[in-house]
């Protein structure tokens, strides 16, 4: 394991406690309707009894036991939300080792905002949709998932990556301004993500009707975006634990306008990680040789990184902080 890895994971995982046991792990593919847009499609991963084999899932493979049994009862639910222009698979091995825990993790794909249809990427319409789409996918999963009965609707966390952490924001309760975006890309042009997205332009006239899940318990935020829309007070109704992560190396999400702005608009101080050597997207689960191949601007990391290692102790981490927030 990279050495400059070690402090701040390690604090975490002392103050965490104990880890959890480990199952093998069910998985599911389900599509929920939405009345006013695309279709989303959802992944869900779970404990079960039976036995897993290698299966192909996107550029991945995981091993995993499809549509088996689900073993188990009030168990905890953990929504994934991906980063822009990203898929229900990105965090495949995150959503994975929650299950081998006893959680059921679930990830949707993002209608407009994904690597199939990037038509609505960094557009005010594509963050305002985002956390409806959330709470569309969290809503089936409680209400007409076959196997809703054996969650616990009191026990849900959210677990968000780059446009993801601002969706899970925004559903947990917080409200951004995003006319803050032209100004702070007109101060701070260096910023990557002003060249990426400019979710502060063709704002809708009138007030922005955010979507909000009070659901939600507890938060996991890896290299958030747009973390200065939420300040100063946009996140002051979030009262639950946090668990904040920041890459040093972020070329995309530049410090200190992202993560950094959220860490101090939280009402409570988060749980904060910050991993010297990584980049914006060592949070996405390791890439497959072909994978790396194809789009190497989101798998190569900076030197001295091992990026499998670094999520076998990053999903740990995860994995302990909604044992312990969401018991």
């Amino acid at each position: 394991m990279p050495r400059l890895l070690l402090p701040a994971l390690l604090m975490l995982l002392a103050a965490l406690g104990a880890a959890p046991g480990r199952a093998a792990v069910g998985f599911q593919l389900a599509v929920v309707a939405d009345p006013e847009g695309a279709p989303i499609e959802l992944a869900i991963w779970y404990p079960t009894d039976a036995t897993p084999s290698p299966q192909r899932f996107g550029p991945y493979v995981m091993p995993v036991a499809p549509d088996a049994p689900l073993r188990g009862s009030g168990l905890p639910l953990v929504l994934i939300s991906h980063g822009s222009g990203g898929s229900l698979s990105n965090h495949h091995d995150t959503a994975q080792a929650l299950a081998e825990a006893g959680f059921v993790a679930a990830a949707l794909t993002h209608p407009g905002d994904s690597t199939d249809d990037p038509s609505l990427s960094g557009t005010a319409r594509g963050f305002i949709l985002r956390p409806r789409q959330y709470h569309l996918a969290l809503d089936w999963l409680l209400g007409a998932w076959a196997e809703r009965g054996k969650v616990d609707a009191g026990r849900i966390g959210g677990f968000g990556f780059s446009a993801g952490g601002f969706t899970v924001l925004v559903a947990a309760g917080g409200v951004p301004d995003l006319r803050r975006v032209a100004l702070h890309c007109t101060v701070q042009p260096g910023d990557n993500s002003c060249r990426l997205g400019r979710p502060g332009d063709r704002l809708p006239q009138g007030p922005i009707a955010w979507t909000h899940d009070r659901r939600l318990r507890a938060l996991v935020l890896a290299a958030p975006a747009f973390g200065y829309v939420f300040v100063p007070n946009g996140l002051a109704s979030l009262d639950m634990p946090v668990q904040l992560w920041r890459g040093r190396q972020d070329e995309v999400l530049m410090h200190p306008w992202h993560a950094e702005q959220v860490r101090y608009a939280l009402p409570n101080p988060p749980l904060h990680a910050e991993i010297p050597l990584a980049g914006h997207y060592a949070f996405l689960a390791p890439c497959p040789p072909a994978m790396l191949a194809a789009v190497p601007e989101i798998c190569i990391d900076p030197p001295g990184l091992d990026r499998a290692a670094m999520h076998r102790e990053f999903n740990a981490v995860v994995t302990r902080f909604f044992s312990e927030k969401l018991r």
